[in-house]
Protein backbone atom coordinates (compact mmCIF):
# COMPACT_ATOMS: atom_id res chain seq x y z
CA UNK A 1 0.00 0.00 0.00
CA UNK A 2 0.98 3.63 -0.31
CA UNK A 3 0.84 5.77 2.81
CA UNK A 4 -0.26 9.36 2.18
CA UNK A 5 0.25 12.14 4.72
CA UNK A 6 -3.08 13.60 5.85
CA UNK A 7 -2.24 17.24 5.24
CA UNK A 8 -4.78 20.03 4.79
CA UNK A 9 -4.99 19.44 1.05
CA UNK A 10 -5.67 15.71 1.49
CA UNK A 11 -8.44 16.47 3.98
CA UNK A 12 -10.01 19.01 1.61
CA UNK A 13 -9.68 17.07 -1.64
CA UNK A 14 -9.93 13.44 -0.53
CA UNK A 15 -11.12 12.73 3.01
CA UNK A 16 -13.97 15.22 3.32
CA UNK A 17 -15.51 14.46 -0.11
CA UNK A 18 -15.32 10.71 0.51
CA UNK A 19 -16.11 10.41 4.22
CA UNK A 20 -17.99 13.63 4.97
CA UNK A 21 -16.09 14.55 8.11
CA UNK A 22 -12.41 15.01 9.05
CA UNK A 23 -11.05 11.69 10.27
CA UNK A 24 -8.12 9.33 9.83
CA UNK A 25 -7.25 6.62 9.02
CA UNK A 26 -8.95 6.22 5.65
CA UNK A 27 -8.25 3.41 3.19
CA UNK A 28 -8.87 3.82 -0.55
CA UNK A 29 -8.85 0.46 -2.30
CA UNK A 30 -7.64 -0.28 -5.86
CA UNK A 31 -11.34 -0.39 -6.81
CA UNK A 32 -11.75 3.16 -5.44
CA UNK A 33 -13.78 1.96 -2.46
CA UNK A 34 -13.41 4.04 0.71
CA UNK A 35 -13.02 2.26 4.05
CA UNK A 36 -12.81 4.18 7.32
CA UNK A 37 -12.26 2.94 10.89
CA UNK A 38 -9.32 0.74 11.80
CA UNK A 39 -11.44 -2.32 12.60
CA UNK A 40 -13.32 -2.10 9.30
CA UNK A 41 -10.06 -1.59 7.42
CA UNK A 42 -8.58 -4.71 9.00
CA UNK A 43 -11.71 -6.71 8.22
CA UNK A 44 -11.68 -5.47 4.61
CA UNK A 45 -8.08 -6.62 4.19
CA UNK A 46 -8.90 -9.93 5.88
CA UNK A 47 -11.67 -10.52 3.34
CA UNK A 48 -9.79 -9.40 0.25
CA UNK A 49 -6.10 -10.18 0.72
CA UNK A 50 -4.27 -13.51 1.14
CA UNK A 51 -2.12 -14.37 4.13
CA UNK A 52 -2.50 -15.41 7.77
CA UNK A 53 -5.48 -14.01 9.66
CA UNK A 54 -5.19 -11.74 12.68
CA UNK A 55 -8.24 -13.56 14.08
CA UNK A 56 -7.37 -16.84 15.84
CA UNK A 57 -9.29 -19.93 14.75
CA UNK A 58 -9.56 -21.11 18.34
CA UNK A 59 -12.81 -19.87 19.94
CA UNK A 60 -11.19 -19.06 23.30
CA UNK A 61 -8.27 -17.20 21.76
CA UNK A 62 -10.65 -15.31 19.48
CA UNK A 63 -12.71 -14.28 22.50
CA UNK A 64 -9.61 -13.02 24.30
CA UNK A 65 -8.38 -11.23 21.17
CA UNK A 66 -11.69 -9.43 20.64
CA UNK A 67 -11.86 -8.37 24.29
CA UNK A 68 -8.30 -7.08 24.14
CA UNK A 69 -9.00 -5.21 20.90
CA UNK A 70 -11.88 -3.43 22.64
CA UNK A 71 -9.81 -2.77 25.76
CA UNK A 72 -6.83 -1.44 23.84
CA UNK A 73 -8.63 0.58 21.21
CA UNK A 74 -11.11 2.27 23.52
CA UNK A 75 -9.86 2.14 27.13
CA UNK A 76 -6.12 2.67 26.66
CA UNK A 77 -7.07 5.81 24.75
CA UNK A 78 -7.55 7.49 28.14
CA UNK A 79 -3.91 7.04 29.12
CA UNK A 80 -2.76 7.85 25.59
CA UNK A 81 -4.52 11.21 25.61
CA UNK A 82 -3.50 12.03 29.18
CA UNK A 83 0.19 11.40 28.63
CA UNK A 84 0.23 13.23 25.29
CA UNK A 85 -1.13 16.46 26.70
CA UNK A 86 0.43 16.25 30.16
CA UNK A 87 3.97 15.40 29.04
CA UNK A 88 4.28 15.99 25.27
CA UNK A 89 2.26 19.11 24.52
CA UNK A 90 4.81 21.04 22.44
CA UNK A 91 5.84 17.90 20.56
CA UNK A 92 2.19 17.22 19.72
CA UNK A 93 1.64 20.76 18.46
CA UNK A 94 4.69 20.48 16.22
CA UNK A 95 3.61 17.08 14.90
CA UNK A 96 0.11 18.33 14.10
CA UNK A 97 1.69 21.20 12.20
CA UNK A 98 4.24 19.00 10.43
CA UNK A 99 1.46 16.71 9.24
CA UNK A 100 -1.11 19.29 8.26
CA UNK A 101 1.09 22.07 6.90
CA UNK A 102 4.41 20.61 5.69
CA UNK A 103 5.02 23.54 3.32
CA UNK A 104 5.27 26.12 6.14
CA UNK A 105 8.29 27.08 8.25
CA UNK A 106 8.87 25.21 11.51
CA UNK A 107 7.54 28.12 13.56
CA UNK A 108 4.46 28.45 11.37
CA UNK A 109 3.87 24.69 11.53
CA UNK A 110 3.95 24.88 15.33
CA UNK A 111 1.46 27.77 15.37
CA UNK A 112 -0.93 26.10 12.94
CA UNK A 113 -0.51 22.75 14.68
CA UNK A 114 -1.46 24.32 18.00
CA UNK A 115 -4.66 25.70 16.48
CA UNK A 116 -5.55 22.33 14.96
CA UNK A 117 -4.72 20.38 18.13
CA UNK A 118 -6.69 22.52 20.57
CA UNK A 119 -9.90 20.59 19.94
CA UNK A 120 -8.14 17.34 20.86
CA UNK A 121 -6.69 18.81 24.04
CA UNK A 122 -10.05 20.34 24.96
CA UNK A 123 -11.68 16.89 24.75
CA UNK A 124 -9.82 15.57 27.81
CA UNK A 125 -12.65 16.23 30.32
CA UNK A 126 -15.07 14.38 28.02
CA UNK A 127 -12.81 11.34 28.39
CA UNK A 128 -12.81 11.71 32.16
CA UNK A 129 -9.27 13.12 32.25
CA UNK A 130 -9.09 15.77 34.97
CA UNK A 131 -6.69 16.78 37.73
CA UNK A 132 -8.67 14.46 39.99
CA UNK A 133 -8.22 11.36 37.83
CA UNK A 134 -4.71 11.94 36.47
CA UNK A 135 -2.87 10.10 39.30
CA UNK A 136 -5.24 7.13 38.95
CA UNK A 137 -4.84 7.10 35.17
CA UNK A 138 -1.06 6.97 35.55
CA UNK A 139 -1.23 4.26 38.22
CA UNK A 140 -3.50 2.01 36.15
CA UNK A 141 -1.48 2.61 32.99
CA UNK A 142 1.77 1.74 34.72
CA UNK A 143 0.14 -1.41 36.12
CA UNK A 144 -0.90 -2.33 32.58
CA UNK A 145 2.63 -1.74 31.31
CA UNK A 146 4.10 -4.00 33.99
CA UNK A 147 1.55 -6.75 33.36
CA UNK A 148 2.10 -6.61 29.60
CA UNK A 149 5.88 -6.49 30.05
CA UNK A 150 5.71 -9.61 32.22
CA UNK A 151 3.61 -11.40 29.59
CA UNK A 152 6.10 -10.47 26.87
CA UNK A 153 8.90 -12.17 28.80
CA UNK A 154 7.57 -15.47 27.47
CA UNK A 155 5.49 -14.51 24.40
CA UNK A 156 6.22 -12.41 21.32
CA UNK A 157 2.68 -11.05 21.09
CA UNK A 158 -0.56 -11.37 23.04
CA UNK A 159 -1.40 -14.88 21.85
CA UNK A 160 1.81 -16.33 20.47
CA UNK A 161 4.34 -15.48 17.77
CA UNK A 162 1.71 -13.97 15.45
CA UNK A 163 0.05 -10.62 16.18
CA UNK A 164 -3.72 -10.83 16.64
CA UNK A 165 -6.53 -8.32 16.35
CA UNK A 166 -5.93 -7.72 20.06
CA UNK A 167 -2.35 -6.64 19.38
CA UNK A 168 -3.56 -4.12 16.83
CA UNK A 169 -6.14 -2.79 19.28
CA UNK A 170 -3.29 -2.19 21.72
CA UNK A 171 -0.98 -0.81 19.04
CA UNK A 172 -3.07 2.27 18.24
CA UNK A 173 -2.69 4.00 21.62
CA UNK A 174 0.52 2.32 22.77
CA UNK A 175 2.55 3.00 19.62
CA UNK A 176 1.07 6.17 18.17
CA UNK A 177 0.88 7.99 21.50
CA UNK A 178 2.69 6.32 24.38
CA UNK A 179 5.70 5.02 22.47
CA UNK A 180 6.15 7.62 19.76
CA UNK A 181 5.61 10.74 21.92
CA UNK A 182 9.11 11.29 23.37
CA UNK A 183 8.38 11.81 27.07
CA UNK A 184 5.83 8.99 27.10
CA UNK A 185 8.22 6.77 25.16
CA UNK A 186 10.92 7.33 27.78
CA UNK A 187 8.45 6.31 30.50
CA UNK A 188 7.58 3.15 28.58
CA UNK A 189 11.22 2.26 27.95
CA UNK A 190 11.96 2.69 31.66
CA UNK A 191 8.97 0.81 33.09
CA UNK A 192 8.36 -1.77 30.37
CA UNK A 193 11.19 -2.13 27.83
CA UNK A 194 9.62 -5.29 26.41
CA UNK A 195 6.46 -3.33 25.63
CA UNK A 196 8.54 -0.71 23.81
CA UNK A 197 10.16 -3.52 21.82
CA UNK A 198 6.72 -5.01 21.12
CA UNK A 199 5.64 -1.60 19.75
CA UNK A 200 8.52 -1.68 17.29
CA UNK A 201 7.87 -5.27 16.26
CA UNK A 202 4.08 -5.01 16.02
CA UNK A 203 4.44 -1.91 13.88
CA UNK A 204 6.76 -3.71 11.43
CA UNK A 205 4.67 -4.97 8.47
CA UNK A 206 6.66 -8.17 7.90
CA UNK A 207 5.62 -9.58 11.28
CA UNK A 208 1.99 -9.78 10.17
CA UNK A 209 2.97 -12.45 7.65
CA UNK A 210 4.68 -14.86 10.02
CA UNK A 211 4.30 -16.67 13.32
CA UNK A 212 1.59 -18.78 14.90
CA UNK A 213 -0.97 -18.51 17.63
CA UNK A 214 -0.40 -20.69 20.68
CA UNK A 215 -1.32 -24.35 20.26
CA UNK A 216 -4.51 -25.91 21.60
CA UNK A 217 -6.43 -22.61 21.79
CA UNK A 218 -4.39 -21.61 24.84
CA UNK A 219 -4.98 -18.27 26.53
CA UNK A 220 -1.84 -17.94 28.66
CA UNK A 221 -2.11 -17.21 32.37
CA UNK A 222 0.11 -14.17 31.83
CA UNK A 223 -2.80 -12.49 30.00
CA UNK A 224 -5.24 -12.93 32.87
CA UNK A 225 -4.11 -9.81 34.79
CA UNK A 226 -4.73 -7.70 31.68
CA UNK A 227 -8.10 -9.31 31.02
CA UNK A 228 -9.03 -8.67 34.66
CA UNK A 229 -8.20 -4.99 34.13
CA UNK A 230 -10.74 -4.97 31.32
CA UNK A 231 -13.35 -6.54 33.60
CA UNK A 232 -12.73 -4.22 36.55
CA UNK A 233 -12.08 -0.94 34.72
CA UNK A 234 -13.86 -0.92 31.35
CA UNK A 235 -16.70 -3.41 31.65
CA UNK A 236 -18.69 -1.38 34.23
CA UNK A 237 -18.54 1.60 31.86
CA UNK A 238 -19.77 -0.53 28.97
CA UNK A 239 -22.71 -1.78 31.03
CA UNK A 240 -23.61 1.77 32.02
CA UNK A 241 -23.19 2.94 28.42
CA UNK A 242 -25.65 0.29 27.24
CA UNK A 243 -28.22 1.48 29.77
CA UNK A 244 -27.68 5.05 28.56
CA UNK A 245 -28.03 3.99 24.91
CA UNK A 246 -31.36 2.35 25.65
CA UNK A 247 -32.54 5.47 27.45
CA UNK A 248 -31.35 7.70 24.58
CA UNK A 249 -33.17 5.65 21.94
CA UNK A 250 -36.42 5.88 23.91
CA UNK A 251 -36.01 9.64 24.15
CA UNK A 252 -35.15 9.91 20.44
CA UNK A 253 -37.50 7.41 18.77
CA UNK A 254 -37.07 8.89 15.28
CA UNK A 255 -33.28 8.96 15.36
CA UNK A 256 -31.14 6.48 13.48
CA UNK A 257 -27.70 8.09 13.50
CA UNK A 258 -26.02 8.17 16.90
CA UNK A 259 -24.12 11.18 18.21
CA UNK A 260 -20.53 10.74 19.30
CA UNK A 261 -21.73 11.00 22.90
CA UNK A 262 -25.21 10.37 24.25
CA UNK A 263 -24.75 12.09 27.60
CA UNK A 264 -22.59 12.08 30.72
CA UNK A 265 -22.20 9.64 33.56
CA UNK A 266 -19.95 8.82 36.50
CA UNK A 267 -17.05 6.48 35.88
CA UNK A 268 -14.26 5.08 37.98
CA UNK A 269 -10.63 4.57 37.11
CA UNK A 270 -8.22 3.28 39.71
CA UNK A 271 -10.98 3.71 42.28
CA UNK A 272 -11.36 7.44 41.55
CA UNK A 273 -14.78 8.66 40.40
CA UNK A 274 -15.29 11.43 37.85
CA UNK A 275 -17.74 12.60 35.19
CA UNK A 276 -17.25 11.35 31.66
CA UNK A 277 -19.12 11.44 28.37
CA UNK A 278 -21.02 8.30 27.37
CA UNK A 279 -19.69 7.04 24.04
CA UNK A 280 -21.78 4.50 22.08
CA UNK A 281 -18.96 3.47 19.70
CA UNK A 282 -17.35 1.03 22.20
CA UNK A 283 -20.69 -0.77 22.31
CA UNK A 284 -20.32 -1.53 18.60
CA UNK A 285 -16.97 -3.12 19.39
CA UNK A 286 -18.47 -4.93 22.39
CA UNK A 287 -21.13 -6.27 20.02
CA UNK A 288 -18.36 -8.08 18.14
CA UNK A 289 -17.33 -9.81 21.37
CA UNK A 290 -20.91 -10.75 22.21
CA UNK A 291 -21.67 -12.02 18.71
CA UNK A 292 -18.68 -14.35 18.95
CA UNK A 293 -19.81 -15.54 22.38
CA UNK A 294 -23.33 -16.20 21.09
CA UNK A 295 -21.94 -18.34 18.27
CA UNK A 296 -20.35 -20.83 20.69
CA UNK A 297 -21.88 -24.06 21.92
CA UNK A 298 -20.94 -27.17 23.86
CA UNK A 299 -17.40 -27.37 25.21
CA UNK A 300 -16.40 -24.13 23.49
CA UNK A 301 -19.19 -22.25 25.23
CA UNK A 302 -18.30 -23.81 28.59
CA UNK A 303 -14.62 -22.88 28.18
CA UNK A 304 -15.53 -19.31 27.25
CA UNK A 305 -17.80 -18.96 30.26
CA UNK A 306 -15.06 -20.32 32.52
CA UNK A 307 -12.60 -17.76 31.16
CA UNK A 308 -15.09 -14.95 31.71
CA UNK A 309 -15.63 -16.17 35.26
CA UNK A 310 -11.89 -16.33 35.89
CA UNK A 311 -11.43 -12.69 34.88
CA UNK A 312 -14.57 -11.32 36.55
CA UNK A 313 -16.49 -10.68 33.33
CA UNK A 314 -19.49 -12.96 33.94
CA UNK A 315 -21.74 -10.05 32.99
CA UNK A 316 -20.91 -10.74 29.34
CA UNK A 317 -22.55 -14.19 29.49
CA UNK A 318 -25.87 -13.94 27.68
CA UNK A 319 -25.53 -10.17 27.26
CA UNK A 320 -26.73 -8.44 24.09
CA UNK A 321 -26.32 -4.93 22.75
CA UNK A 322 -29.96 -3.93 22.30
CA UNK A 323 -30.70 -2.06 20.12
CA UNK A 324 -28.05 -3.42 17.77
CA UNK A 325 -25.57 -1.02 16.21
CA UNK A 326 -23.88 -0.89 12.84
CA UNK A 327 -21.59 1.42 10.89
CA UNK A 328 -23.16 2.90 7.78
CA UNK A 329 -21.74 5.64 5.56
CA UNK A 330 -18.84 6.06 7.99
CA UNK A 331 -21.14 6.74 10.95
CA UNK A 332 -22.57 4.74 13.83
CA UNK A 333 -26.28 4.06 13.44
CA UNK A 334 -29.00 1.88 14.89
CA UNK A 335 -29.22 -1.38 12.98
Amino acid sequence: FTEVLSNAEVYKDTILPRVGWPVIPVLITPDDETVQDTTEMIDHIEANEPGPSVYPDGPLQKLAALILELFGDEWLLIAAMHYRWAYNEDFAYQEFGNTGFPELSKEQRFSQGKKRAERFKSSLPFLGITAKTMPAIEATYEALLRAFDSHLATHDFLLGSRPSIGDFGFLGPLYAHNYRDPASGAIMENIAPRVANWCRRAHAPQHCLSGDFLADDQVPDTLLPILRMFASEQLPILLDSLTDLQKWTKENPEAKELPRATGFHKYKIGGVEEDRAVFPYPLWMLQRVLDHLASLSGNDKAAAQKLLGDIGAEALIGMQVTPRLKRENFKLVLA
